[in-house]
């Protein structure tokens, strides 16, 4: 079986969030004897292109409207990647130092024919071709309506939806820049007035997942507008949970943290990383940790924590590590609040991929206020590094924590996106962490909890069977 991925983002080349780890992650557990999985993204001008050389192997014009651009597809010269990655090169539209922008929808449509255009030339059609979020939602359209395409009507095609948030809608006016269909199925493009890639994937790919089983229920509930659309397609809809990468995401051999470490060595192997965070941060390496990895914007329930550290901090029983970037006025408060709260808090305000691993390893607990989480990542490593999770129940933080109340619980979980409950959380957390005994039995406890990408690989190979 042939795979195709086809994605915006795929770890390591190009990264925003999570797509960029689950497409850079299960190709590679999908790849066996009997199974190759391949990706298909854009060709960004960002360090992964500076840092490796390319060959191009096809070069052609893409038609978008009256508009015509040159593009090529290009490989690795190289193979630093356990799979196979083709690059399309757009130099006009895609090779900009950014992945996302306003001009997105001319962008990705183009890379869309681009990759159709040139499925069409190969001499073997691949088995499926599996499409990521709305940035490539236009493919199974033209599959199933574009003349052009006729050829690869054939060829099953699902849709995972990483976050139903975005959609990628536009103006009807821009109809014209699709290849040719019948357009009395022109109702198929539109939701709510206009086209929206994710409602037409939705309605013509031939299985529909999301990340997470709740997520999925989620969403028919609500879904920035498409929950009506999701609840008449249920039946070809089903969640599969996102796994972890378990050799990158591994304490014992990370060359990332400060010291590695495995259940039988997590007590040494932790300190040494929480005490460089606090050395390097201004923090009490003999007081709680709770971080915070993630993008500071309203899905994150970031905004709060302002108002967390306010209250949670006045006892001065713990500290608090944020790392992340995003909303500016977000940005500027957590930079002002250094001030105040000089050895108990402190942020770094950027991306920094080898700190957050640092985190994973030193921090005693993770802060996970979401409002929204399809499935989310940080939980699964943290718990990998022993770190505990403090998580709103919601997505996929309820299908992967379960609150220490119950039987076998291991994290602390709270209903709403609220200060006070993130507080009342946090406080839980002090509690547990001064029941040293419990504490250092669920921290190993934890590290032994697999999720990896193995179940979930498989779980898509058998949803990919069903297209047949």
């Amino acid at each position: 079986m042939n795979i195709i991925h086809i994605s915006a983002e795929c770890f390591p080349v190009a990264k925003v969030g999570g797509l960029a780890d689950v497409v850079g992650a299960l190709p590679k557990y999908q790849s066996t004897s009997t199974t190759k999985a391949q990706v298909i993204m854009p060709f960004y001008d960002n360090a992964f292109s500076k840092n490796n050389s390319f060959k191009s192997i096809y070069e052609s014009v893409v038609n978008l409207g009256a508009n015509s651009y040159t593009f090529s597809v290009k490989v690795l010269n190289e193979a630093p990647l356990d799979f196979d990655v083709f690059f399309i090169d757009i130099p006009d539209l895609l090779f900009k130092t950014y992945i996302y922008s306003a001009e997105d929808t001319e962008r990705f449509l183009a890379f869309q024919i681009a990759t159709l255009n040139w499925i069409l030339t190969w001499g073997n059609a691949p088995d499926v071709i599996h499409c990521h979020d709305h940035h490539t939602g236009l493919i199974p359209f033209m599959l199933q309506e574009s003349h052009k395409y006729k050829a690869l009507k054939d060829i099953p095609n699902v849709l995972t939806i990483h976050n139903a948030q975005y959609q990628g809608g536009f103006s009807h006016e821009n109809v014209n820049l699709i290849p040719e269909f019948n357009f009395n199925n022109v109702g198929l493009l539109d939701w709510n007035g206009y086209i929206n890639p994710l409602a037409a994937a939705i309605k013509c790919a031939w299985k529909v997942t999301t990340v997470s089983p709740s997520y999925m229920e989620e969403l028919k509930e609500k879904a920035n507008g498409l929950e009506g659309l999701l609840r008449e397609e249920s039946g070809k809809c089903s969640g599969i949970l996102n796994g972890i990468d378990w050799n990158v995401w591994n304490p014992e051999t990370d060359t990332n943290v400060i010291a590695n470490y495995n259940t039988d060595t997590i007590e040494s192997g932790r300190k040494a990383n929480k005490a460089y965070l606090c050395e390097r941060f201004n923090l009490d390496v003999n007081k709680p940790l709770f971080g915070f990895i993630g993008r500071l914007v309203y899905e994150k329930g970031s905004d709060l924590f302002p108002e967390v550290i306010k209250k949670s901090l006045e006892n001065n029983t713990h500290s608090i590590l944020l790392l992340g970037s995003g909303n500016k006025d977000q940005e500027q408060e957590f930079e002002n609040l250094k001030s105040q709260y000089k050895g108990s808090y402190n942020a770094y305000i950027g991306y920094d991929e080898k700190l957050s691993h640092i985190v994973y390893a030193g921090a005693d607990f993770l802060l996970m206020p979401s409002r929204v989480e399809p499935c989310g990542l940080n939980q699964m490593y943290c718990l990998r590094y022993g770190t505990i999770p403090i998580v709103r129940s919601i997505g996929g933080l309820k299908d992967t924590v379960t609150d220490i109340s119950q039987e076998n619980g291991f994290g602390i979980c709270h209903e709403n996106v609220e200060a006070l409950e993130i507080s009342n959380a946090i406080e839980r957390g002090i509690t547990l962490y001064n029941s040293t005994q419990k504490f250092n039995q669920i921290r190993k406890q934890i590290m032994e909890i697999d999720h990896s990408w193995n179940a979930s690989a498989q779980a898509y190979i058998n949803l990919y069977k069903q297209t047949k």
